[in-house]
């Protein structure tokens, strides 16, 4: 059984031309919860296929970049322990970020495909050539974004982005043969 990209043509259009995907963090990579511990550690879940999902976009020359109004260790870690290149922690103001990272890979915005939940995440998916938000994102979001995710925010949203994306690109199964290879499990994630 081969799987059948979800998406519209017109989106399986724009998907193809994505040469960087940009996620949020809290709501997108996460669930939104921001759970302390007694001495105030701020602790952060995070799903382990969206692992594999920002690896596998990165094995197909596809650049991912992180970036989040906020900062902690347990994103830094995650952000490290994927090789994501261009992180980005404590950015109220996305936009610049997102300028400085096309300028570096040089691209446009319209290769650019940002998942975001909240309206912090507007000003940047308006710009954007792929807009997508998490099932449980923000009304608002969800109503500027070119596709809404089936999972929510921390339930697999980076994993379904890559699926989409790659799979606008070549055929899904080719991208996961990689994935079936021992090296790409010796990589961090």
């Amino acid at each position: 059984m081969s799987w059948t990209n979800p998406l519209p043509e017109a989106l399986q259009q724009r998907a193809a031309m994505i040469k960087l995907v940009v996620f949020d963090v809290d709501g997108v990579l996460t669930n939104g919860t921001l759970t302390y511990s007694g001495d105030g550690e701020l602790v952060k879940h995070f799903n382990v296929k969206d692992g594999v999902g920002i690896k596998l976009l990165e094995k197909f020359a596809i650049a991912t970049a992180i970036i989040s109004a906020k900062s902690s260790d347990a994103l830094a870690r995650r952000a490290r322990d994927l090789g994501v290149r261009h992180f980005y922690p404590g950015s109220k103001d996305k936009w610049p970020c997102l300028e400085e990272v096309m300028s570096q890979l040089g691209i446009t915005p319209g290769q650019v495909c940002y998942v975001g939940d909240d309206v912090i995440d507007l000003k940047v998916m308006t710009r954007v050539g792929l807009p997508m938000a998490p099932a449980d994102a923000f009304w608002m979001v969800q109503q500027r974004a070119a596709h809404v995710t089936q999972a929510a925010g921390g339930c697999g949203v980076a994993r379904e982005v890559a699926d989409l994306i790659l799979g606008s690109q070549m055929p899904l199964e080719d991208a996961y043969i990689k994935a079936m290879l021992p090296e790409f499990e010796e990589q961090k994630g």
